[in-house]
């Protein structure tokens, strides 16, 4: 092909460069160079045939070799891919599978944990109980005697004065005022015992109904699949503010 290209060339060079003829648009060229260089064409122009046709035989060898290449790349991609989606899938279901073991655990820790602390505040309850009824007992006991002891005092002085109208009278006035006084001393350590055995009750109630919301928590997280984090910090019994065991509250 390069052959025809450069004789055309030679061909235009020779007609541009030829003299003309006056009065027409025609030229004189040289008739066997021109001869020459259209042999030159019609020669070559079999063989550049022959090489064009070979040119496109390989370029459709190439395309069928393309296409090929091609679709064992669309190949080779698609099964990467389904390794890829496979591996993940497996790598997902782990980490489910993982999780959920996760979070079995920590269910059961928190359920073991929350019976424990039922366990505690029951003991901790009966504690308060005891040792508030101990205490009303105490006080009681203690009313009663100074009850006693008062009305015993007051019958006494009764007696000493009784032989002067005035002076039993004094007596008696004074008598019911100590008997008053004592039974006024009974009823405020009556209502001070209720009062602090009202109070350990209050706080173990609210202990109790903290630990029943946790329990109710923990077993609403049981029954979701993938639920929130647990808060720990919001159900610990043991945070600031909230009373231990033997704690005194306002005595």
């Amino acid at each position: 092909m390069y052959r025809v290209f450069e004789a055309l060339d030679e061909l235009v060079t020779i007609v541009e460069e030829a003299r003309g003829v006056p009065m027409t648009s025609g030229c004189v060229v040289p008739r066997g160079d021109v001869l020459e260089l259209l042999d030159d064409v019609r020669d070559a122009i079999p063989q550049e045939l022959d090489d064009a046709q070979d040119v496109l035989d390989h370029r459709d060898e190439v395309v069928s070799t393309a296409e090929a290449q091609a679709d064992k790349s669309v190949t080779d991609a698609r099964n990467e891919a389904d390794r890829t989606i496979a591996a993940a899938r497996a790598e997902a279901e782990q980490l489910l599978a993982d999780a959920r073991e996760q979070a079995d655990e920590m269910v059961a820790e928190a359920r073991a944990q929350a019976e424990q602390a039922v366990t505690a505040g029951r003991r901790e309850y009966e504690d308060y109980v005891g040792r508030a009824q101990s205490e009303a007992d105490r006080m009681v006991q203690a009313g009663r005697a100074a009850y006693e002891q008062s009305v015993h005092e007051g019958k006494s002085e009764q007696a000493r004065l009784v032989a002067d109208t005035e002076v039993v009278q004094a007596a008696n006035t004074e008598a019911k005022r100590i008997v008053d006084e004592a039974n006024e001393d009974a009823e405020r350590l009556r209502s001070e015992c209720d009062a602090y055995v009202d109070s350990r009750l209050a706080d173990f109630e609210d202990l109790l109904g903290r630990t029943l919301r946790t329990v109710g928590k923990g077993r609403q997280q049981l029954r979701s699949p993938m639920g929130a984090p647990f808060d720990y910090e919001e159900w610990n019994p043991a945070r600031p503010g909230v009373p231990q065991n033997g704690g005194d509250g306002g005595r």
